[in-house]
């Protein structure tokens, strides 16, 4: 078969190097699925490997990509066979495993997941990592049991970015005030379009605060960390929980246990990488059910594969906002 581009990282001098190469079907691991990857998607994560600002992956050389769609071409296994429609989240590609900025793919059958019928190919990434682990989030702090639509606010940080920006969207259309954090005015009407009704400034929640503060959120969805986490859970009310999906601030949590033991607030940890079926299964029929396709479309941009480096250079410097699909030619 002829040749197909994939972004490649190396260690250059002790340093992670990405770049285009060309491969071969031979070159791929040797994984019982086959997949003609069409498209991924741009997450932090990958702004990270690629930009080699963080040492995402962990053997080289390593395609960097968290997350692919596609059409499987061979299996191995019985449960996947040709033609069959299938998207891939996290399971380790681009640390681990090789991930989706490739032509092609071969994957284990365990990660991949049956393209819902709600979406395309193109809409799945426009989802991707980012979304489905908004969902993730939505879906904790509602089996939590302590936001209630109509009643109080659900914090959202970290907005106007790729899991911010479909936690908005989720949560307004199931019922609930949403208040986006965001240190870019210009994204408001973005935000108020997806659903945000009231906004903080994310400057007032990355200073240091006092270990309890006034009370004002019923639950939250942070992708942020750091001190804003710990302001976050400093100011959920009593018996609130906070969903805690990123680490975009820090990963230090500079805040004290008063929160959890004098107002009962929960943090929940969520993991979208090696989450089992059963959760990714309920997080793509929460975004079937509830994510309204015309706020997809207003927070998705589809860029070529080529413009890789310079779009992950943008997400680490918080220059792109929603969510970035990469078409795979």
């Amino acid at each position: 078969m002829e040749s197909f581009r994939a972004m490649v990282i190396d260690q250059v001098d002790g340093k992670p190097k990405a770049g285009f190469r060309d491969l071969t079907l031979a070159d791929l691991p040797d994984n019982e699925v086959l997949v003609k990857v069409e498209y991924s998607t741009l997450n932090y994560k990958d702004g990270l490997a690629i930009s080699g600002r963080g040492r995402i992956a962990r053997r080289f050389p390593m395609v960097a990509g968290a997350d692919l769609a596609g059409t499987v071409v061979e299996s191995r296994v019985p449960d996947w066979k040709a033609g069959d429609k299938v998207v891939v989240n996290g399971w380790g590609m681009s640390e681990t495993e090789w991930g989706g900025y490739s032509g092609y793919q071969r994957v284990k059958p365990g990660w991949l997941t049956r393209l819902p019928d709600a979406f395309t190919l193109e809409q799945s990434m426009a989802i991707g990592t980012a979304g489905y682990t908004a969902a993730l989030c939505v879906n904790a702090l509602e089996d939590w049991g302590t936001i209630r639509k109509g009643e109080g606010e659900v914090l959202v940080t970290g907005a106007a970015g790729g899991v911010g920006s479909v936690a908005v969207a989720l949560l307004a259309s199931r019922g609930y005030s949403v208040t986006a954090s965001t240190g870019r005015p210009d994204t408001h009407d973005y935000l108020k379009g997806l659903g945000a009704t009231q906004f903080v400034d994310r400057a007032t929640l990355a200073e240091k605060g006092g270990p309890l503060q006034k009370e004002r959120w019923t639950g939250a969805v942070d992708s942020v960390g750091s001190t804003t986490l710990a302001n976050v859970l400093a100011q959920t009310v009593y018996g609130g929980a906070v969903a805690a999906c990123g680490l975009a601030g820090g990963f230090d949590l500079p805040g004290t246990v008063m929160p959890h033991i004098l107002r009962g607030v929960t943090l929940i940890g969520v993991d979208s990488v090696m989450a089992p079926a059963a959760k990714r299964d309920r997080a793509w029929a929460l975004l079937a059910e509830s994510l309204d396709r015309d706020k997809l479309a207003a927070m998705t941009t589809v860029e070529p594969m080529d413009r890789l480096p310079e779009l992950a250079d943008a997400i680490m410097a918080g220059q792109t906002r929603g969510r970035v699909v990469i078409r795979i030619d």
